[in-house]
């Protein structure tokens, strides 16, 4: 025993890491795909997927229904209403790289629901690439190791495998955040604009650089800030800033709204909020939510923003003080600042809130600094756990407001 387990070590070593990555990540969706089978069986005649649901009908569910409108039937030229008259929910909500790539890949097999599986299969494998790329080099390379391990195992892994635009966007993300930081300034000018048509968090990049920027300066005596490096970044601010807001130009004129885009968001918002919801305000959302949750769980709405204000509070000290998050370096802990202050900006904490902290991935090379194996092992196992959990709620039971991935 002792001898095949020195023999199986060995062999696992000498594999390269992109053959490391692709065991894990192929373990992690063997596990994942085993998850959803048992979901589907699960589905019941309430659930949104039926009582005779299949892998399928999950590719293609929820969010991913919109995608493939997107890639079928483009988008509307006139906004649908309500009967109370507001903008109701349509499919400007949804930028197009991953529908019409999706469609693009399905054409071969006659298929959307196939090319948007493939799609987000392969673009998670380059993910864990990018991510260990991205983290090797700060926390060594046995701990970005367990760090895509927890990031292809973790509660929201289904999104490797249905037809939604996270796991594109986030290879192009970690792909942009190396560029960055290894300082290769030009590929920013095609990984942006792909980014800022493919999900929603292009601003957020926007505001990383400026804050990258500014460090940049501060320590330009110790490390040589140069004029070509300064015009790249404010070129690049500049792109990034202009792009993430295109999509609402783009609906503007398309729709002869300018207020399409905001007026189609806040759609959703309507579900949530009693009374109607007015124009969109920053910030103003997650103090909503926090009043309708504490209020939805019986306690009393006031303590809804003090919860907000405590739960900021912590997560700015882990960013700063946290000895494994420091540990990943100035740039990634700017990134997950950034990140976090564009999501209280515009953001309504739902159901989708942790699918939208997806972006904050790098953030797993700090669960994998302690080099415990119970610790590590542990995580795993919390992970895997975690992943049943959101899947049998969002694709066994799905069926009410609390239960949209």
């Amino acid at each position: 025993m002792a001898r095949l387990a020195l023999s199986t070590a060995r062999r696992w070593a000498r594999l390269p890491v992109a053959g490391r990555i692709a065991v894990i990540y192929l373990a992690a969706r063997i596990l994942t795909t085993a998850f959803l089978l048992i979901a589907s069986a699960l589905s019941t005649a309430t659930s949104r997927f039926g009582a005779d649901a299949g892998l399928g009908d999950i590719v293609v569910g929820w969010d991913a229904q919109w995608y493939w409108l997107v890639a079928e039937s483009g988008y509307p030229s006139t906004l649908p209403l309500t009967e109370s008259g507001d903008v109701a929910e349509n499919a400007w909500a949804f930028m197009p790289v991953f529908a019409y790539a999706a469609k693009i890949v399905g054409f071969v097999f006659g298929s959307w629901g196939v090319g948007a599986f493939l799609l987000s299969f392969t673009a998670g494998y380059f993910a864990c690439l990018a991510l260990h790329r991205l983290l090797r080099d700060r926390i060594g390379r046995s701990a970005a190791l367990w760090a895509v391990a927890f990031f292809a195992s973790g509660p929201l892994a289904a999104m490797f495998q249905v037809g939604y635009a996270e796991t594109l966007f986030l290879l192009l993300l970690f792909l942009a955040l190396d560029a960055t930081i290894r300082r290769r300034y030009a590929w920013l000018y095609l990984l942006i604009p792909v980014m800022a048509f493919t999900r929603p968090g292009i601003l957020a990049f926007a505001l990383y650089l400026g804050l990258h920027g500014v460090v940049r300066w501060v320590h330009r005596r110790e490390d040589p800030f140069v004029v070509r490096e300064i015009v790249h970044i404010v070129l690049l601010g500049v792109l990034a800033t202009a792009t993430g807001f295109a999509w609402q130009v783009i609906a503007g004129i398309v729709t002869g709204d300018p207020g399409a885009y905001l007026a189609t968001e806040l759609a959703w918002r309507r579900h949530w909020i009693d009374g109607g919801v007015g124009g969109f305000v920053p910030f103003e959302g997650w103090v909503q939510a926090s009043q309708f949750w504490f209020g939805f769980w019986g306690m009393p709405q006031a303590w809804g923003p003090v919860a907000l204000v405590l739960l900021l509070v912590a997560a700015g000290a882990a960013l700063l003080l946290l000895p494994q998050v420091r540990a990943l370096g100035a740039d990634l802990r700017l990134w997950s600042a950034g990140y976090l202050l564009y999501l209280l900006a515009v953001f309504f904490p739902q159901s989708s809130t942790f699918r939208l902290l997806l972006p904050l991935s790098p953030l797993w090379g700090a669960v994998a600094v302690p080099r415990s194996r119970l610790w590590r092992c542990g995580v795993l196992v919390a992970c895997l756990l975690g992943q049943w959990v959101w899947i049998y709620h969002m694709y066994a039971l799905g069926s009410t407001f609390w239960q949209v991935p």
